[in-house]
């Protein structure tokens, strides 16, 4: 190719974007890199969607199987590792394809990352002792206080980012909100394509959330979140083993809910990240909507791509 260029192909969870991406590898002179920010674990396969060894075999993937459960991955992690995988799919004279439903990874690699602290334990530990007497939903109306915006784009029972959000301002005495919104320029030197591949009708993807999380349970997901609870060195406050589906059916080996709980809220869950995934990329008015149930979808997008790839 004779014009770097980078093509986004962002959408909420179910959405179809693996078989997408897998047809636009074939189709066109593409390498994909995975944007998942669950995907990077070994061990994490069928509850990720992660495609089999034979879909991997005929479209590789980039950025999968890279961690172990009890390591962390961080944004910054990813931007650097996405970055030299670019730049590799470039050298090669190919077009790299970022596929993935990872918010803060598409968004932490185009716009850079902001100058947040590092944690700290002692401050973790507080707002944990606080959260334990005064419950997680106190935690997130004090947020609100704090931070107003950060208030409203963190979901009341997302203890991870309550905390996280708690620490920063605790760290640094400034709303995250602002520290977020004091960005470096963006990090993307190429140019770039923005695609979302949405369902027409809400309905149809809470069909197909519904449909694929059965699909994962007589698969193996229960057998697989065992493995993983069986280590002594997991536990559910890990990155990985908080993902949508393991956390939940985590709860039910530890016999805290039962399946039928622990399958309605693994559903709940998905539903919620799929309406967070879509909320942010409505912000975005660069995007290029794309309906998954349109026919000859790949076609159409392979012809997209490649009249905005020679207009360059």
């Amino acid at each position: 190719m004779q014009t770097n260029a980078v093509v986004f192909l962002m959408g909420p969870t179910a959405s179809g974007k693996t078989g997408l991406a897998v047809e636009l590898a074939r189709r066109l002179q593409a390498d994909i890199v995975s944007v998942d920010s669950a995907m990077v674990y070994r061990g994490l396969d069928i509850g990720t969607a992660k495609p089999d060894a034979a879909t991997l075999a005929a479209a590789p993937h980039r950025l999968i199987d890279i961690r172990d459960p009890a390591q962390a991955y961080s944004a910054a992690d990813f931007c650097r590792d996405a970055r030299a995988a670019i730049a590799a799919i470039h050298a090669a004279g190919r077009l790299p394809l970022l596929v993935g439903g990872t918010s803060l990874y598409f968004n932490a690699l185009e716009h850079g990352l902001s100058p947040l602290p590092k944690a700290d334990a002692g401050i973790r530990a507080a707002i944990e002792q606080q959260a334990r007497q005064q419950g997680w939903a106190a935690m997130h109306r004090r947020l609100a206080v704090l931070d107003p915006p950060t208030g409203a784009r963190i979901h009341p029972n997302d203890r991870q980012r309550i905390q996280r959000a708690l620490e920063i301002h605790a760290l640094t005495g400034q709303a995250p909100s602002m520290i977020y919104a004091a960005r470096a320029k963006p990090a993307l030197p190429w140019p770039l394509l923005k695609l979302a591949l949405v369902p027409a009708a809400r309905q149809v993807l809470h069909e197909r959330i519904n449909t694929r999380f059965q699909h994962m349970l007589a698969a193996g997901l229960y057998a697989e979140v065992e493995k993983l609870y069986a280590r002594p060195d997991l536990n559910s406050r890990l990155p990985a083993i908080r993902a949508v589906g393991y956390r939940q059916l985590w709860r039910v080996i530890a016999r805290e809910w039962t399946m039928e709980q622990g399958v309605e809220r693994a559903i709940i869950a998905s539903r919620q990240l799929a309406k967070r995934q879509l909320t942010w990329l409505r912000r975005d008015d660069e995007v290029h909507w794309l309906d998954s149930g349109m026919d000859n979808l790949s076609q159409f997008v392979v012809k997209l791509i490649d009249s905005w790839y020679k207009a360059l």
